[in-house]
Formats: C-alpha cells, sequence, structure tokens
C-alpha cells in the first residue's frame, strides 16, 4: 500500500502546468447561440415550410390562381361563345373537359369561373377583415358601455343564419357579382369582430401599449400601430379560413339561381348546369365541383398550416 501511495506521489509531482496548453475556444463558443437568430415572421417561414401538406396545398392554390388568370387569355375559344357542332361532346383532345349543350369550351368556363369565384372570396375575405378590425377594436379598446352595445348589435345580426341574410339581400338587389360580394360580406365580418375585439382586451393593458398612451398618442394609432400587429396572426389565419367559407356560399348562391347572371361563369353556375345533367353527361358536373372541392380543401389545409406556423407556443 505505502508504495502504490509512493508512486501516486510522483507521478502527481511530475504533472506540471508546462504539460498542458490552455483552450479559450470553449469560453468562446459557450456564447454562440444554437442557431441563427430569426424573427417571429421569418421563423413562422420556416415552420411553415417545414409543413409538407400545408406547401402542396400552397402550391396547388398558386396553379388554380395562376391557370384563372392565364388560361382564358390564351385559350383558343371564348367561355361565352356558343358552337352548335359541338354540343355536348365527350373530354376529349380538342375539348379537355368536353362542352356543354351551346357548345361552349367547359375548360375555358371552368378556369373563367375561377376568376369570378375566387375574385369574390378574396374580395370578401379583405372586406370582413377590414370592418371586423375597425369595429372590434373599437368595441374592444373603449369597452364598457360602447363594448355593451356593439356586442349587442353582432349577436342580433347572428342570432339569424347568414345564408338567410345572403339569400334576402340579393333577392333585393338582384343578382350580380357587386351585390353577391355586398350580401356575403355585410355579415361575415362578425366572426372577425369578435376575434380582433378578444386579441385587443388581452393586448389593451400591456406595458407597451401603456407606455404609448402616456406619451400622447391617439387610440386610432394605438390601435393600428401597437394593437392590430400584435393580433395579426390570428387574423391572418381567420382570413385564410374565410375564403373557402365565400367560395362555398357563392356557389350555393349561383346553383340555387341566385348568383352570377349568364352569360357569365363561376364555379356554381356551371355546377348547377351540370346538376340538370348529371346521368346524361355527367362529366359537366364532375370538373367544376371537382374545382370547387380542391380548392376548399386546399384553403383549409394551408390555413392549418398557417395556424400551426403562426402559433408561437408551436416554437421550437
Amino acid at each position: 500500500m505505502s508504495e502504490m501511495t509512493n508512486t501516486a506521489a510522483i507521478d502527481q509531482a511530475a504533472l506540471t502546468d508546462d504539460l498542458f496548453t490552455k483552450d479559450d475556444s470553449a469560453y468562446v463558443d459557450a456564447d454562440r447561440m444554437t442557431r441563427p437568430s430569426l424573427s417571429y415572421w421569418s421563423d413562422a417561414w420556416r415552420r411553415f415550410r417545414g409543413n409538407k401538406v400545408a406547401m402542396v396545398s400552397s402550391i396547388i392554390l398558386l396553379i388554380i390562381i395562376l391557370m384563372a388568370i392565364f388560361q382564358p387569355m390564351f385559350s383558343p375559344y371564348d367561355y361565352d361563345t356558343n358552337d352548335l357542332f359541338s354540343i355536348n361532346q365527350a373530354p376529349s383532345a380538342e375539348h379537355i373537359f368536353g362542352t356543354d349543350d351551346l357548345g361552349r369550351d367547359i375548360f375555358v368556363r371552368c378556369w373563367e369561373g375561377a376568376r369570378v369565384s375566387l375574385a369574390i372570396a378574396f374580395v370578401v375575405a379583405i372586406l370582413n377583415g377590414t370592418i371586423g378590425i375597425l369595429y372590434g377594436g373599437i368595441a374592444g379598446y373603449f369597452g364598457g358601455a360602447a363594448d355593451n352595445i356593439m356586442m349587442r348589435f353582432c349577436e342580433l345580426i347572428a342570432s339569424i343564419p347568414q345564408m338567410l341574410w345572403v339569400v334576402l339581400l340579393i333577392l333585393i338587389m338582384k343578382p350580380g357579382v357587386l351585390p353577391i360580394i355586398i350580401a356575403i360580406a355585410v355579415t361575415g365580418w362578425i366572426g372577425m369582430a369578435r376575434l380582433f375585439r378578444g386579441q385587443v382586451f388581452q393586448l389593451k393593458e400591456s406595458e407597451f401599449v401603456m407606455a404609448s398612451r402616456t406619451m400622447g398618442a391617439g387610440s386610432i394609432w394605438i390601435i393600428f400601430k401597437h394593437l392590430l400587429p400584435n393580433a395579426m396572426s390570428p387574423i391572418i389565419i381567420s382570413m385564410a379560413n374565410a375564403i373557402p367559407g365565400a367560395i362555398f356560399s357563392e356557389a350555393f348562391l349561383s346553383y340555387i339561381g341566385l348568383g352570377i347572371p349568364l352569360p357569365m361563369a363561376s364555379w356554381g353556375v356551371l355546377a348547377s348546369n351540370g346538376a340538370n345533367k348529371l346521368l346524361s353527361y355527367p362529366y359537366q358536373l364532375f370538373f367544376p365541383a371537382l374545382l370547387i372541392c380542391i380548392t376548399m380543401l386546399c384553403f383549409n389545409l394551408m390555413g392549418d398550416g398557417l395556424r400551426d406556423a403562426l402559433d408561437p407556443r408551436m416554437r421550437q
């Protein structure tokens, strides 16, 4: 035992500081971040790109939008030109989706209808967002009696089914693109107003809002400069989810004869015309209905992806 102790003491005495080199790189690396610093929106885009379903849905929607914009411009057929020698032809190389009972090419009419349906949906979503943000922001920021009166008005409108409001307004204003936009937007902003009102209630007592109020900022400035940017993520998600609802509303109105007047085309008009000939020429209903389903599904999947990407709790 004494020999082992003496050997350990000799070895320890032989280990001098000259035998070691100091490495300061560990202290430098300790201050480095494990990944580059990302802003909120950059990190949201990174997570959205990682969602393959949402990205595929976005690509499909982009293709549909581009086809709606450019395909009718370069097509050899017009969406409203009758050809009595090509009536009710099945899908072929000449007419990809076939023709209808007036000889019109269904392929070009589907993409012309996509122009109308998507334009209505996007305009309605923007109007719903604008009106809802203004209304909900005022109600949530001022609170008290103003909030009670404004919310009771929302509840009064929401107590009647939205589609009943839309149908009554269309009957009063006559069918058309503008009446459809107005009819859907008149009641569609209720959900956005409630959402933004709730966000304002959570944020209006924050330190940065109180500091801005102390420095003399006005109510409108605070709502649009501070409250709106911090509540932008749920607003974007809500607007993305409102687009498929507007597409369905337009298609339903056109299907029951209260939508786009002839000879204009929309997906609802094409579906209505195809339903009348379902047993004889099912392709006339299949293609517009397929486009409606694909578009609504992709918007819903993209909305789910936006919700996951913009949610701070999902950040990794």
